[in-house]
Protein backbone atom coordinates (compact mmCIF):
# COMPACT_ATOMS: atom_id res chain seq x y z
CA UNK A 1 0.00 0.00 0.00
CA UNK A 2 1.79 3.43 -1.26
CA UNK A 3 0.48 6.82 0.46
CA UNK A 4 2.12 9.95 -0.49
CA UNK A 5 5.28 8.06 -1.37
CA UNK A 6 5.64 5.77 2.08
CA UNK A 7 4.68 2.35 1.95
CA UNK A 8 2.67 1.45 4.53
CA UNK A 9 2.98 -1.78 6.92
CA UNK A 10 -0.48 -2.52 8.04
CA UNK A 11 0.23 -5.47 10.20
CA UNK A 12 2.73 -3.23 11.90
CA UNK A 13 0.49 -0.64 12.19
CA UNK A 14 -2.62 -2.51 13.80
CA UNK A 15 0.42 -4.21 15.99
CA UNK A 16 1.01 -0.78 17.29
CA UNK A 17 -2.48 0.38 17.43
CA UNK A 18 -3.66 -2.80 19.52
CA UNK A 19 -0.29 -1.84 22.02
CA UNK A 20 -1.83 1.99 22.55
CA UNK A 21 -5.21 0.51 23.03
CA UNK A 22 -3.85 -2.09 25.84
CA UNK A 23 -1.85 0.74 27.08
CA UNK A 24 -5.16 3.17 27.52
CA UNK A 25 -7.33 -0.04 28.97
CA UNK A 26 -4.32 -0.53 31.18
CA UNK A 27 -4.29 3.32 32.61
CA UNK A 28 -8.35 3.42 32.69
CA UNK A 29 -8.56 0.21 34.92
CA UNK A 30 -5.63 1.68 36.91
CA UNK A 31 -7.72 5.16 37.19
CA UNK A 32 -10.30 3.03 38.58
CA UNK A 33 -8.67 1.39 40.69
CA UNK A 34 -7.39 4.91 42.15
CA UNK A 35 -10.86 6.26 42.22
CA UNK A 36 -12.05 3.58 43.83
CA UNK A 37 -9.60 4.05 46.54
CA UNK A 38 -10.18 7.72 46.82
CA UNK A 39 -13.40 7.04 47.61
CA UNK A 40 -13.15 4.26 50.05
CA UNK A 41 -11.02 6.89 51.88
CA UNK A 42 -13.18 9.51 51.28
CA UNK A 43 -15.87 7.42 52.68
CA UNK A 44 -13.75 6.58 55.78
CA UNK A 45 -12.92 10.20 56.46
CA UNK A 46 -16.97 11.29 56.19
CA UNK A 47 -17.16 8.39 58.80
CA UNK A 48 -14.64 9.26 61.08
CA UNK A 49 -15.87 13.24 61.00
CA UNK A 50 -19.35 12.11 61.82
CA UNK A 51 -18.11 10.10 65.14
CA UNK A 52 -15.85 13.24 65.53
CA UNK A 53 -19.34 15.34 65.41
CA UNK A 54 -21.08 12.79 67.65
CA UNK A 55 -18.81 13.02 70.23
CA UNK A 56 -17.90 16.82 70.00
CA UNK A 57 -21.97 17.15 70.68
CA UNK A 58 -22.32 15.17 73.43
CA UNK A 59 -19.43 16.63 74.82
CA UNK A 60 -21.40 20.14 74.79
CA UNK A 61 -24.07 18.30 75.87
CA UNK A 62 -21.98 16.78 78.89
CA UNK A 63 -20.72 20.26 79.80
CA UNK A 64 -24.49 21.75 79.26
CA UNK A 65 -25.41 19.44 82.29
CA UNK A 66 -22.77 19.98 84.33
CA UNK A 67 -22.98 24.25 84.29
CA UNK A 68 -26.91 23.58 84.42
CA UNK A 69 -25.69 21.15 88.07
CA UNK A 70 -23.32 23.63 89.23
CA UNK A 71 -25.97 26.46 88.55
CA UNK A 72 -28.77 24.34 90.62
CA UNK A 73 -26.20 23.98 93.05
CA UNK A 74 -25.29 27.30 93.21
CA UNK A 75 -29.02 28.14 93.73
CA UNK A 76 -29.33 25.46 96.88
CA UNK A 77 -26.55 27.05 98.60
CA UNK A 78 -27.64 30.11 98.54
CA UNK A 79 -31.32 29.16 99.34
CA UNK A 80 -30.24 27.88 102.61
CA UNK A 81 -27.71 30.58 103.58
CA UNK A 82 -31.16 32.78 103.28
CA UNK A 83 -32.66 30.45 105.38
CA UNK A 84 -30.28 30.22 108.00
CA UNK A 85 -28.92 32.82 109.83
CA UNK A 86 -26.41 31.11 111.89
CA UNK A 87 -24.02 30.71 108.49
CA UNK A 88 -23.75 33.96 107.90
CA UNK A 89 -21.74 34.23 111.32
CA UNK A 90 -19.43 31.06 110.08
Amino acid sequence: MWRSGRRHDVARSWQLAKQQFAAVLAERDSLRRELAETRRERDDMHAALRELRAASLARMKAEAELAAVYRERAIQRARAAERDPNAALN
